[in-house]
């Protein structure tokens, strides 16, 4: 990434306050950035201020409600007022909609709300975010997304995919769908926009069942926003590479 004419880098992360998105902004902390840490819950996102200040990280907070637009403006207004641009949004905020989420079982409401979160959320907020992005000199937007929205994993025959999903899932294939329309919009500008997936990481998110830390897992993110400006755009990666779509 190119350097911003000797200005200090300034990334967002939403659903910073805990897991795999606060080592995310950890991460780009340690690098040196100045990290908004976008949150909803005010207490939660001012202790993971605190603690990324404690370490060194130059961290503000940033209320952040990705399913409302007036949070997300305001966001916006924030971000703007410290910091006149914005450099690198990640995109990390979601939900899985809880259980059950079998199709034939799963409550609309349930697939609603993840949507709303998941998918409508990180159109919101990137589009929100896009004026101060569009003024930096390389601007970087990193969508977090999950292999289990892979088409081709979910009907390659003994694949592991996790459990049948109608809200969770889904949300991420249509992330990966939307991240794709991004990139060709935005072709020809300095914009990279990528998807990116952490694994199965040990988080809230899935009772802390995963096999890796949300360390590990913020480390995708980390490498696609610092990606250099030849880099790619509209893909999506793990850390083992590309993932098919």
């Amino acid at each position: 990434m190119n350097e911003q004419t000797n200005e200090q880098t300034i990334a967002l992360v939403t659903g910073a306050n805990k897991g795999i998105g606060y080592e995310i902004a950890a991460g780009l902390g340690a690098l040196g950035w100045r990290v908004g840490v976008g949150a909803r819950d005010e207490e939660r996102r001012e202790a993971a201020v605190a603690k990324l200040r404690a370490a060194g990280a130059d961290a503000f907070g940033v209320p952040l409600d990705v399913t409302d637009d007036a949070s997300v403006a305001a966001a916006a207004g924030i971000v703007e007022e410290l910091a006149g641009r914005l450099d690198v949004l990640v995109n990390n905020a979601a939900i899985t909609g809880g259980m059950p989420q079998e199709p034939t079982r799963v409550d609309p409401a349930t697939v609603r709300a993840v949507l709303d979160t998941n998918v409508i959320g990180v159109i919101r907020t990137t589009n929100a975010m896009l004026p101060l992005l569009r003024r930096s000199a390389s601007p970087r937007i990193v969508n977090m997304s999950s292999t289990v929205g892979s088409l081709t994993r979910q009907t390659t025959p003994g694949a592991e995919t996790g459990p049948i999903s109608a809200a969770y899932s889904p949300s991420k294939t249509l992330l990966n769908a939307v991240t794709v329309q991004y990139a060709k919009e935005l072709r020809g500008t300095n914009i990279l926009i990528n998807a990116g997936c952490p694994g199965f990481c040990a988080t809230d998110l899935n009772g802390y069942r995963g096999v890796r830390t949300p360390q590990q897992g913020a480390e995708i993110a980390i490498r696609l926003a610092t990606l250099p400006d030849d880099g790619p755009t509209g893909a999506f990666f793990d850390d083992a590479g590309v993932v098919p779509w």
